[in-house]
């Protein structure tokens, strides 16, 4: 019981540092584009939430390890499935990025079909 309990605090940690790292780089993309000059009534609501990006983190570091190669549609669904499945608290960020795939954000990796 007290392995279970370890291993479960040692993931809340490592959620957290995740989250403030997160936090972190989206207030420098804050910075950067109002140091240009960008309005951030017309840019706000393009950036990911801190939960997106830890979820977009722990992706990229999956496809890393995968030998860096472009996830198909399904197993892109695989990934972020999985990430909700280990962290818990991460599982609505999940699976609001699973839905529509014609987002308006640029930054969002949709999975689109290859052209054959």
């Amino acid at each position: 019981m007290v392995a279970n309990e370890e291993h479960t605090l040692r993931r809340r940690a490592s959620l957290e540092l995740l989250r403030a790292e997160a936090a972190d780089e989206l207030s420098v993309l804050v910075h950067e584009r109002l140091r240009a000059g960008e309005d951030p009534w017309e840019f706000m609501d393009e950036l990911p939430t801190v939960d997106e990006l830890v979820v977009y983190l722990l992706r990229a570091e999956n496809i890393a390890a995968d030998g860096g190669s472009r996830p198909n549609a399904s197993r892109h669904y695989r990934v972020l499935r999985q990430i909700a499945l280990e962290y818990p608290p991460l599982t609505k960020a999940v699976w609001s990025l699973l839905g529509d795939a014609n987002t308006h954000r640029r930054w969002d990796p949709t999975v689109r079909a290859e052209a054959s």
